[in-house]
């Protein structure tokens, strides 16, 4: 509960372009890693290590203000834009060939996950919304909203209710988040681009 709870904080402050997004992702990660720990559930702590490690690479990318053609916006918060048509590719073909790989790993070992597929699809997902919070990209957001399709129901038919309501608040942050930054990226676009003190790198 602790841990779904701080990747509900985590994704809030997503929404408001906090760098803070990124230690609650830590910490919701290794309260997760505990109690799959102590449940004797080495999948879901393998995962979790992962989602740790994607969580501590984006902190240190907006912390340094890296995300591409963007750096830091007014107030300290990093600025967001649509993907390129080559990074959308590149997430989707990534997503498809991660979701496969894995359902075929925790189908050939099912003491890894006990609904393969659709927590292969959930796990990649997780991970590619990640990295497209991480470049400061829009399609962050609807990276999430696929994971919430098939997460929702799959928490409530598999009776974890608790679980389930989470997912169902994530997609209402979801969808208000998405929001926020389209309009915030059509702003960008539309304003005179600022100058930045420094190069991005």
């Amino acid at each position: 509960m602790i841990g779904n709870i701080l990747g509900l904080v985590a994704l809030a402050l997503g929404w408001r372009r906090s760098l803070w997004t990124w230690p609650a992702q830590l910490a919701s990660g290794l309260v997760l890693v505990a109690a799959y720990s102590a449940a004797h559930l080495s999948g879901g702590v393998g995962k979790q290590l992962l989602v740790i490690a994607v969580a501590g690479w984006g902190w240190r990318r907006w912390r340094n203000g890296r995300t591409e053609a963007a750096g830091r916006a007014a107030g300290g918060a990093v600025a967001v834009r649509f993907a390129t048509g080559r990074e959308r590719i590149a997430l989707l073909a990534g997503t498809a060939a991660g979701t496969l790989a894995v359902g075929a790993l925790f189908t050939a070992l099912p003491q890894l996950s006990w609904n393969p597929w659709p927590d292969a699809y959930i796990f990649t997902g997780t991970l590619a919304a990640m990295v497209a919070q991480a470049r400061g990209l829009v399609e962050f957001w609807f990276a999430w909203l696929l994971v919430d399709l098939v997460g929702v129901p799959l928490a409530f038919s598999s009776g974890l209710a608790f679980s389930g309501l989470v997912y169902v608040i994530y997609l209402a942050l979801v969808l208000w988040g998405a929001r926020d930054w389209w309009l915030r990226s059509r702003a960008r676009t539309a304003a005179p681009a600022p100058v930045w003190e420094g190069a991005l790198s």
